[in-house]
């Protein structure tokens, strides 16, 4: 058995589509000796495929996954110290597991990975429960970060829009905290909105570039003033919240429709697949099929 210190990987692999990951990724995956992965229920097996799709992709040889069971998370608490308790106890639980996986799975002088949808800084736990794990001194190991294209950026690529206005700044913010409030001069992006937070801004004059499921076969895009596709967008998450057991979903709002075509559009691009996906930058409130 080696004395070598043990490595992980934290790897940035996009939305969803395989064509999303940097050359650093592909590069970090072709060193990796084993992969964990964490999931729970239908969202489990659809993103363990994607994941296996995205090994596939750009994987030459075999490659070991070792899969294991997220804990569960109470949901229910949405107060700040409630909230902010559940979170804590719930990422506690998920170090517990890693650090079996990395014990138990990981030999001294391997090297294992993590696979982080998006950018693994923004909005994911795996930093912090690595963090976790290190201080409790009980395996040693080494890490490093790969960065990765975040839904954020998906979302406005997809659209053919700036994240950015002139002379306006970006608010980056989960949907429950919208009620608490956002500053006006900003537009907004957001993230995690399991309760559509949007339907309560209605009235107020914000244009909305939405998607789900970015880069994946399944993606879905809408984009028009919120007070005309609200509605829609509504009914396209619950039927495909239906559909799938799961969704993921992120949103731009702004004061305007901002620099995209202002031309009908289609959506024919392949992408992760094309199947299911709809709209375009210059939909301008329509939803094609």
């Amino acid at each position: 058995m080696s004395d070598a210190p043990r490595h992980i990987l934290v790897i940035g692999m996009g939305a969803g589509d395989p064509d999303h990951l940097t050359l650093a990724a592909v590069k970090a995956m072709r060193r990796a000796d084993v992969f964990f992965v964490l999931g729970k229920g239908r969202e489990k097996d659809a993103l363990t495929r994607l994941r296996r799709d995205i090994l596939d992709e750009h994987l030459t040889g075999p490659y070991r996954v070792v899969e294991a069971e997220d804990p569960w998370r109470d949901r229910t608490q949405q107060d700040g110290g409630r909230y902010a308790s559940a979170v804590h106890d719930w990422r506690h639980r998920r170090a517990d597991i890693c650090e079996r996986l990395i014990i138990e799975e990981l030999a001294p002088g391997q090297c294992g990975a993590f696979l982080v949808w998006g950018d693994p800084s923004l909005y994911d736990s795996t930093l912090a429960i690595l963090d976790d794990i290190r201080g409790r001194g009980t395996v040693e190991f080494g890490y490093e970060v790969i960065p990765g294209i975040s839904s954020v950026s998906a979302l406005a690529a997809r659209h053919r829009v700036t994240l950015n206005r002139v002379g306006r700044p970006i608010h980056i913010t989960p949907g429950r905290r919208l009620a608490q409030g956002f500053p006006e001069d900003c537009d907004l992006v957001v993230m995690l909105d399991g309760h559509e937070s949007f339907t309560h801004l209605t009235g107020r004059g914000w244009w909305i570039h939405w998607g789900a499921y970015i880069g994946t076969p399944d993606e879905i895009l809408v984009s028009g003033p919120l007070d005309e596709v609200a509605g829609r967008i509504s009914r396209l998450r619950a039927e495909a919240r239906e559909r799938h057991g799961w969704i993921m979903d992120t949103y731009l709002l702004s004061r305007g429709p901002g620099d995209a075509d202002d031309t009908d559009a289609v959506d024919t691009a392949d992408g992760a697949g094309g199947a299911g996906r709809t709209g375009g930058a210059g939909d301008a409130g329509r939803t094609h099929r």
